[in-house]
């Protein structure tokens, strides 16, 4: 075995010299290590041993040595163990660090902590606040009774000797197996001189990284898979040596730390015992008995670990050994798992037995060790359990003396509390080990009141790692009852929450028990109903890609808290997605708004939080409506993604934030049983209008007359839910909310509401720039109007409704003119004669409803004038008269029939009896006969008081064809039967020019009836008196005699 010299031999040189200047130190009577140390090539015999003891433990016997030290079993195991003669027969097997009685009771009183609390005050903690822990034996290192041989010093030339030895070692190889294991015994040898000798103290330090790398070198030629020698036991009883002499190995620079690790590995990667037999079996090695050697390589490899631990105060070498065995606890080998658990259970009780705090402490595990202790309590091998309970008895007296050592007095109060507990539960149980096998859930509670919050982040994180590499339903199980066991106790004191949130989401995919993820969920559950975390548990819930994987939204779905929280956690989400809203518009969308609507749905689906949903009803469905209405139109490249969140995968092209605004709402229409509601959405085809650019105010509107139609009452709430929100948010916040609101004041509650409230804002919506407020405000007066007491206030807005029949916005002139029919009996004259103005600039307009709802108006209003004012408004009904008369042969049968309606309106005012043939719903160039009966009845009762010829031409050039039709064929009438001196009085070149246009008109029938006409005016001009013609417009049209 070639070994690298790396400066050996100056450094021996330095030793050698620097010893021999130095007198000789005296031996010095032995001391603890020294007791503890064994001579690796002594004859003595082995110590007689004691009768077997009963153990709860699957109801095996423990060989226990008489002391009750694990350690004190290495004077028997060292006098069994010379060089070549250390295999045992099956009747020699010891199974190391045996366990003193549960039943017995101690005193853990320690006098080192009187000197650290000196001077405490009476009411202060004391070390008698301290329970008992039955079974756990104090035993400070000056006091340890040993029943051990007391070895002579060497002398100086043995100790040269073996220097001269081991550096040879150095300088050269080993080639064999008596060569290491001589060189192994030389340096244990050599530690026991180093408490009295300078030069083996000098050389050894000068020396530790030839030794590690040699020990190295030694584990590492070692077969992985077989145990054949005694050499990883000898290593191991070598580096225990050196650690009782203070010189440890395993602890410091990395490659120290590379040997820890190795050494661990070795021995907790061999094969199962069983297979260790069976490859005995199979090829047998002289007369080596495998379980023997096992079981005394593993007793070696125990006291080691316990040799970092004799004399720890500050705990860091508990630290380190946590750190390495850490792995193997997780083992998903089962004699893995067994062995470090085993291990790290000897470890903590000789600790607890030897145990000397001193400040400052450097543990930084606790949480970590707890939680891997309490698993394996629940693990599915009893040993691991059994070994586990054990180890978990012991860290609690650990546990109580560290937080003694290091409390807080400001936390005195609570330690007391917490010591209070423990004594409690202790007091319960006459065995503590017992009482944790199997239990898991009993050691959270015992252990959470001496947790910090660090320690406590530890402890959840360690659960759920655990779970990712042990997969095994009882270790499932016990996690999920340790978790929510914790949670229920310390929620108050975690710090970590977005940490432990993480883990928790992160792991969840791997558990698959039901009862366990509804566990891990009720965790969650527990976290996020508490109000100090409910906002930073939602904010790291909703940091996830949209749409949820099943993990989350199991997540969502399952949330199961107590009725007070449920509205809280609701509200709280809800808050959310409101303060998106209430920000000014942005380029982009707020990611978390779209999670925040994604996790409502979840939630709704779920249907957990069924109270606290119908008690927010209204504010979560105004919300996810004003959600729809800023999502219109975008996609998910509109949002603001934070960057990484979709590293795994890629946003899917069917997903929108409409769509999950959809789910939402219509989720919560169908959990609150609004299934009228949703039918009536459905049918009308709602949803397709309220998710349109175009159509989302109609959506609005038939929701909302839905709700206010099957259900008053919820439609009351969010009536008065949206009285002070109006004017909150952004434009479409408003928007959708004023729509929403001013269809709800159909409901007879709403004359409750002060016009500051309702009509006070109409009037300030009607003066607003944007086109949908004054909509909005018109279409809510309108509402308002049918209730009698509110008409008196609406009066006062009526000269801004009139205004509004001057918008290009069809829907404004629409409102307006329904809303004007409402009040136009109580308008007084001045503001009627102007409505009525306007409304005649509305004849003939292109737009159809507005045309025909502006005659209906106008005809209302001619109804509405009293006597006095009849005389005033006389003109404006005579000019109206021509317009109505034509647009009676209007080609829209709506327009036709209310233009007749008004137009005997019109003549009833003017007491006048129109002819039958006005009533006539045939088209008057087919009919000439008829229209000449109106043209007289017309040109007989208008002569003097309009120009009736020059009211009609006007109409020649209208863009629709039958009134073009009819005006032409009217101004050809009138020629004929008015006084033809008038005509000739009044010029008629006007006429004929018009006329003539109209002779290239594309439509025939149009072409005919202006050349005939354009004949009659000349013929009139030219004749002094008018000639009886008899049917002249037939023979024009080759039609007989009516």
């Amino acid at each position: 075995m070639p070994l690298s010299r790396r400066g050996r031999g100056s450094r021996l040189a330095g030793s050698r010299a620097a010893t021999s200047n130095l007198p000789r130190a005296t031996a010095l009577s032995p001391n603890h290590a020294q007791l503890l140390t064994r001579r690796r090539h002594s004859s003595e015999q082995v110590p007689p041993e004691s009768e077997p003891r009963a153990d709860f433990r699957s109801g095996k016997w423990l060989q226990e040595p008489a002391t009750g030290d694990a350690r004190d079993s290495r004077q028997a195991l060292r006098a069994r163990m010379s060089s070549k003669h250390r295999i045992c027969s099956q009747e020699e097997v010891v199974i190391p660090c045996a366990y003193d009685s549960d039943s017995e009771s101690v005193d853990l009183e320690l006098s080192n902590l009187e000197i650290i609390k000196k001077g405490s005050s009476s009411i202060e903690l004391t070390d008698l606040d301290i329970p008992d822990i039955p079974g756990l034996h104090c035993e400070p290192l000056s006091h340890s009774p040993r029943h051990l041989t007391q070895q002579d010093p060497l002398s100086e030339a043995i100790v040269e000797k073996l220097i001269q030895s081991i550096q040879k070692v150095f300088n050269g190889e080993l080639k064999g197996e008596l060569e290491k294991l001589k060189f192994l015994g030389d340096l244990s040898s050599l530690s026991q001189a180093l408490p009295y000798d300078e030069t083996a103290k000098s050389f050894i330090h000068s020396h530790i990284a030839d030794i590690v790398h040699t020990l190295n070198v030694l584990v590492q030629e070692e077969r992985p898979h077989s145990l054949s020698s005694s050499m990883r036991q000898e290593v191991f009883v070598t580096i225990a040596d050196l650690s009782y002499q203070d010189v440890h190995l395993l602890l410091g620079s990395e490659d120290r730390a590379e040997l820890f690790s190795l050494t661990i590995k070795s021995i907790i990667t061999l094969p199962s015992v069983r297979t260790l037999t069976q490859i005995q079996e199979i090829m047998p090695n002289g007369t080596c008995n495998t379980e023997c050697l096992y079981r005394q390589t593993f007793q070696a490899f125990s006291e080691m670990l316990q040799s970092l631990v004799v004399k720890d105060p500050h705990l860091e070498n508990l630290d380190t050994i946590i750190k390495h065995l850490v792995p193997w606890l997780q083992s998903v080998k089962d004699h893995e798992r067994e062995r470090a658990t085993a291990s790290m259970a000897q470890v903590l009780k000789c600790l607890s037995k030897h145990l000397n705090l001193k400040l400052p402490l450097r543990f930084q595990r606790l949480g970590h060790l707890v939680a891997l202790m309490a698993l394996l309590c629940g693990d599915p091998q009893e040993k691991v359990a059994e070994e586990a309970a054990e180890g978990i008895h012991s860290l609690l007296h650990i546990t109580l003396r560290l937080k003694y050592i290091t409390h807080d007095k400001k936390d005195q109060q609570n330690l007391k509390r917490a010591l209070t507990k423990c004594r409690e539960f202790l007091e319960l149980h006459s065995s503590a080990a017992k009482c944790f096998y199997n239990c898991p859930f009993r050691i959270a509670q015992v252990f959470e009141g001496f947790l910090d919050s660090n320690e406590l982040c530890q402890f959840i994180m360690t659960t759920f790692d655990t779970l990712k590499t042990l997969k095994h339903p009882c270790i499932q199980r016990s996690a999920g009852e340790l978790l929510l066991t914790l949670a229920k106790n310390t929620e108050s004191q975690f710090e970590k929450v977005p940490e432990i949130m993480g883990v928790i989401c992160a792991q969840l995919s791997i558990i698959s028990q039901p009862r366990v993820r509804q566990q891990i969920i009720n965790t969650v559950s527990l976290f996020i109903s508490r109000p100090k975390y409910t906002d930073i548990v939602l904010s790291f819930l909703l940091c996830h890609p949209v749409p949820y994987n099943r993990h989350l939204a199991e997540v969502w779905r399952m949330l199961s808290v107590e009725l007070p929280s449920t509205t809280w956690i609701l509200w709280r989400l809800l808050r959310k997605l409101q303060k998106c809203h209430n920000e000014p518009a942005q380029e982009k969308m707020a990611y978390v708004a779209v999670a925040a609507t994604d996790a409502l749905y979840e939630v709704f689906l779920g249907n957990r939080l069924r109270a606290a949903t119908f008690r927010l009803f209204p504010q979560l469905l105004m919300t996810l409506l004003i959600q729809i209405h800023h999502s219109i139109g975008l996609t998910m490249s509109d949002v603001d993604i934070p960057s990484g969140l979709y590293t795994e995968q890629e946003v899917p092209s069917e997903v929108t934030p409409l769509c999950f605004a959809m789910q939402a709402t219509k989720t919560l229409l169908l959990r609150t049983c609004c299934l009228q509601e949703f039918n009536i959405m459905e049918k009308n085809k709602g949803w397709a209008l309220l998710g349109g650019k175009d159509g989302h105010l109609q959506g609005l509107f038939l929701l909302a007359n839905a709700l206010l139609e099957r259900n008053q009452l919820l439609a009351q709430k969010v009536m008065y839910l949206l009285v002070p929100l109006l004017n909150r948010g952004n434009d479409k916040h408003k928007l959708t909310s004023a729509g929403f609101f001013v269809e709800l004041l159909r409901s007879p509650v709403a004359k409750r509401l002060p016009s500051i409230y309702s009509v006070a804002r109409f009037k300030d919506w009607l003066q607003d720039g944007n086109h949908l407020f004054r909509i909005l405000g018109l279409r809510g007066l309108y509402n308002l109007v049918g209730h009698q007491e509110m008409r008196e206030d609406i009066k006062s807005l009526l000269p801004y409704i009139v205004d509004s029949l001057r918008e290009t916005d069809e829907k404004i002139v629409l409102s307006a003119i329904q809303i004007l029919l409402q009040l136009v009996r109580t308008m007084d004259f001045t503001t009627l004669a102007a409505m009525m103005r306007t409304l005649f600039s509305l004849f003939g307009d292109v737009r159809s409803d507005v045309h025909r709802f502006s005659v209906t108006l106008f005809g209302a209003a001619i109804k509405s004038v009293k006597n006095p004012d009849k005389k005033s408004i006389e003109n404006q009904v005579l000019d109206s008269l021509v317009p109505l008369l034509l647009y009676s042969q209007d080609e829209n049968d709506a327009v036709a029939e209310e233009s007749r309606q008004v137009l005997t309106i019109c003549a009833q005012f003017l007491k006048w009896k129109l002819p039958q043939e006005v009533y006539s719903k045939d088209p008057w160039h087919i009919k000439p006969t008829e229209a000449g009966t109106i043209c007289r009845f017309f040109e007989k009762k208008c002569k003097g008081k309009i120009n009736i010829l020059e009211q009609t031409l006007m109409y020649s050039k209208n863009p629709k064809l039958p009134i073009r039709r009819s005006a032409v064929l009217f101004v050809g009438l009138l020629s004929k039967y008015m006084d033809h001196n008038e005509l000739r009085r009044m010029g008629t070149d006007w006429i004929e020019d018009d006329l003539r246009d109209l002779l290239c008109d594309p439509e025939p029938s149009l072409c005919i009836i202006a050349s005939q006409t354009l004949l009659l005016v000349q013929m009139a001009r030219a004749e002094p008196k008018p000639k009886q013609r008899v049917n002249w417009l037939q023979k024009l049209m080759g039609r007989s005699s009516a």
